[in-house]
């Protein structure tokens, strides 16, 4: 017995511009919107969905979780460069050296762009 994760719920000012950039950045598609609320998924539908929810408040302090993301038919650079050219930012929460990349998305949630290639 176990749970399967459906879901990812991300706070936005703007859940319509958040899903964007996340579904440019995965490559996914704007699945559902009702009520303000903005859910993306895979091109095939599968789990987990990523939910984008209205706050009014604006994000503070460092992510509790955070997501990372793997370059698929590039380098890690070459998808770097990608990602800035979205609107994400380097940022510094205290990593120090290391093979990955921080970066905060456009609202300032902060994700990881890891080195290893998928596909």
């Amino acid at each position: 017995m176990g749970s399967v994760l459906t879901e990812v719920v991300i706070d936005a000012g703007d859940p319509e511009r958040l899903a964007a950039f996340w579904a440019e950045v995965l490559g996914w598609e704007h699945t559902e919107a009702e009520d303000g609320v903005v859910e993306i998924s895979g091109p095939d539908g599968s789990r987990p969905t990523l939910i984008f929810v209205p706050v009014e408040e604006a994000k503070a302090g460092k992510n509790r979780v955070h997501l990372d993301v793997n370059p698929t038919g590039c380098d890690q650079d070459e998808e770097l460069a990608r990602l800035l050219s979205l609107g994400a930012v380097e940022v510094d929460v205290g990593q120090g050296e290391q093979t990955w990349f921080v970066l905060a998305d456009i609202e300032g949630n902060e994700f990881c762009l890891l080195r290893t290639r998928v596909g």
